[in-house]
């Protein structure tokens, strides 16, 4: 028994050990131009927002409103407020206070890199955002990830299960480029021995992934 504050994905112990998890939420209050409160009222549904109520300042063209959200931290620390920023043209902003915390369905989604864990990548979302997070990632790492001479498999796994995969083709080396004509046993010799560096390579090959693409993952995963 007892509580353990959990500071990273890897820390969240087996849902078998679980009574319940709890996340921050805080209250929100963006002040905005009136004519932007649909996207923001969109923005922040899309971020579990829960909308508590509207206060107008003013009226006529230039009027101005308060609107006020609970919502966790978690939706709203990565990219919330430069989406906050584009969907009122720059216009609203925000502040918003701690309100303690609230039990949650939450997942460790984690990610695998050629069947290898990566626990720099791991993160923990709401359970029935889980495939969507996990395939947005995978996509992601797909585009950003480089080629090498055997297949990477890119796996988002919840519970031990895997809930969304990709993979990135090898790009193949011509190791007949250099031979015209002659010994085709020496050419299947060849051949064959690429096939079982590839299976090599594939069986103990890292895979480096660019700076980028953390960035890009976390902010899929919100």
């Amino acid at each position: 028994g007892g509580e353990q504050v959990i500071k990273s994905p890897v820390e969240l112990p087996d849902a078998s050990r679980l009574a319940r998890v709890e996340e921050p939420w805080v209250k929100v209050d963006i002040i905005t131009p009136t004519n932007f409160i649909g996207g923001i009222l969109a923005l922040a549904s899309e971020k579990r927002g829960i909308y508590q109520n509207t206060e107008y300042l003013g009226a006529g063209d230039g009027s101005r409103a308060i609107l006020r959200f609970e919502m966790p931290l978690a939706a709203i620390l990565v990219d919330f407020y430069d989406k906050l920023k584009s969907a009122s043209s720059g216009y609203a902003s925000m502040n918003y206070e701690l309100l303690g915390y609230r039990e949650s369905d939450i997942v460790r989604l984690e990610i695998l890199v050629a069947e290898a864990p990566v626990e720099a990548l791991f993160t923990l979302v709401p359970r029935e955002e889980a495939y969507r997070a996990g395939r947005a990632i995978v996509e992601s790492l797909k585009e950003s990830v480089p080629r090498q001479q055997f297949e990477i498999k890119l796996q988002a796994r919840v519970g031990g299960k895997v809930i969304a995969a990709e993979r990135i083709a090898p790009f193949r080396k011509d190791v007949l480029a250099k031979m015209s004509g002659g010994d085709w046993t020496r050419k299947q010799k060849l051949l064959e021995k690429q096939k079982k560096g590839k299976r090599r390579m594939e069986s103990g090959g890292q895979v480096e992934i660019p700076t980028e693409a953390y960035l890009a993952v976390l902010k899929k995963s919100r």
